[in-house]
């Protein structure tokens, strides 16, 4: 009864009036949800496994630089996907639409289950350890006490993002603001420091000095604990539907972002090496708070506050876009209906949201969060293979398909070889790790085909079903949301045509 009244009066309203997702995002918040989702606590920490990979400092620079220069790439690619496919949900939404069903839900299921609950615990309790690292010196801040405070972070940026997407944005432009000044400040002192000579180890008959002959495979590792680092360069893509003129500002977005944070980060990196020798950087579990501690003097205490004010807004980056993820699998049919409705006046995702902050929780509570993340960091690599993959098939498939971006051939197939030389080396040198991360993807296989293809289940499964939405419903004051067709127009007109 509550459908049909609010059909009849979506019907009845005027365009203004329609329940849908806000589009809020301009070409700003665009650039900020990108550098805001790869800038974390990655550039703060993971230098010493690039190094240590790289075996010196003259290749780990390239690595950085390669490292964004193949994030480029993919970033180009995702940029025809996102304009050609206008939909939320990014990898999902393409590789569902391209491939089928069940090619995106093993996507959907490896993500919304393992991968963006553990990596938003992970950055959580990093954001927990360093601010409560001040009141504990001299020993690791208590078990309670950092599950506790990073618990409390989720929970508020989680209603922050079930209130308004205004204010989401609005954190993530500040902190983002917050990250690249804390980065400046590195760079700057670093600069300082070559200026007055010290940069021994950025000379060239010493930045290629190797203490053993680099392997290929340590190379691929090296790539991929940098590839790591630049994670999150997709993430516009999931929330494309609030995108102002998403053909215009989502290109424009990922061109000016990912050539800015290779700089940032290339350049960080020299900073750190102006004031550290590799072997000091290699022995520091905490890359840029040594930094802080040899050169800032009595102001080393904020490397540790920019380090947590990074994650804060890493969090809430994850979980902006994480729960648009969810959305767009309900909306699909692929996860429960509730989840793809919104809060009738704040136009939110809320039910999607708390499931991200649920399952964000539970993961905090089993402890044992950074050995979970490195059997699906696998996952997150291959995805992005597959949506890639994806592209090079519409492209044979359906040739006349409306593409207000299209990028030469040779960027996804450059990307593509270079995904797959990584994959190869990553399964040799971690089976176990890239086998259980196949493991945990293939567990969605069964599900898939009992909760999405079995379709004649018995009646008393859909009358639960129904009172758990209605209730939902009712408990969080959401609806279905209406589509833009102006948004999906080009797509369904040129399936008509192909």
């Amino acid at each position: 009864m509550e459908d049909t009244e609010g059909t009849k009066k979506d019907q009845n309203s005027p365009k203004s009036d329609r329940v849908t997702l806000k589009k809020e995002i301009g070409l700003l918040s665009a650039c900020a949800i990108i550098i805001g989702n790869i800038i974390g606590s990655g550039i703060f920490i993971s230098p010493k496994g690039v190094l240590e990979h790289a075996g010196s400092v003259g290749l780990s620079l390239i690595v950085w630089v390669c490292g964004g220069g193949i994030c480029a790439l993919g970033s180009m690619c995702y940029a025809e996907l996102g304009v050609t496919i206008p939909k939320s949900g990014g990898d999902y939404s393409y590789v569902t639409e391209i491939f089928g069903g069940l090619v995106g839900f093993l996507l959907l299921w490896s993500a919304v289950l393992i991968m963006y609950p553990t990596t938003l615990a992970v950055i959580a309790l990093t954001f927990a350890n360093y601010v409560l690292q001040p009141a504990f010196p001299n020993c690791l801040p208590p078990f309670i006490a950092t599950r506790l405070l990073a618990t409390i972070c989720i929970l508020f940026l989680t209603w922050v993002n079930c209130s308004s997407v205004r204010w989401a944005t609005r954190i993530q432009d500040v902190f983002t603001v917050g990250k690249l000044l804390a980065l400046v400040l590195i760079i700057v002192v670093g600069l300082v420091q070559i200026c007055r000579g010290h940069y021994d180890a950025l000379r060239p008959s010493t930045a290629f000095e190797f203490s053993e002959d680099p392997s290929v495979g340590q190379i691929a590792l090296a790539f991929l604990q940098a590839s790591f680092a630049y994670s999150g360069w997709n993430f516009l893509n999931y929330v494309t539907e609030e995108v102002v003129e998403p053909r215009k500002n989502l290109p424009r977005a990922i061109y000016i972002s990912i050539p800015l944070v290779t700089l940032v980060y290339t350049m960080t990196n020299i900073a750190y090496f102006s004031s550290m020798t590799p072997e000091e950087l290699l022995a520091s579990n905490a890359v840029a708070v040594t930094f802080g501690e040899k050169l800032l003097g009595m102001f080393s205490w904020v490397m540790p506050i920019s380090v947590a004010l990074s994650t804060f807004g890493g969090i809430n980056g994850y979980l902006f876009t994480s729960s648009r993820l969810c959305f767009s699998g309900a909306r699909e049919g692929h996860l429960p209906y509730l989840l793809a409705m919104i809060h009738l006046k704040n136009c939110t995702p809320i039910p999607a949201l708390l499931v991200c902050c649920i399952a964000t929780i539970v993961i905090l509570c089993i402890g044992e969060t950074h050995n979970l993340i490195n059997y699906v960091s696998f996952i997150n690599y291959l995805s992005y293979g597959v949506t890639i993959a994806g592209l090079l098939y519409l492209r044979k498939k359906r040739p006349n398909l409306m593409r207000p971006i299209k990028v030469n051939m040779l960027i996804p197939i450059s990307y593509m070889i270079f995904w797959a030389v990584l994959l190869c080396f990553s399964l040799y040198s971690e089976p176990v790790v890239c086998g259980l991360g196949m493991v945990i993807m293939l567990t969605g296989v069964p599900v898939y085909f009992v909760g999405v293809r079995w379709k004649d289940k018995p009646k008393w499964i859909y009358r639960i079903v129904e009172k758990v939405t209605y209730m939902g419903q009712k408990v969080c004051y959401v609806v279905f949301p209406q589509e833009d067709p102006s948004e999906t127009e080009p797509l369904t007109s040129s399936k008509a045509t192909d």
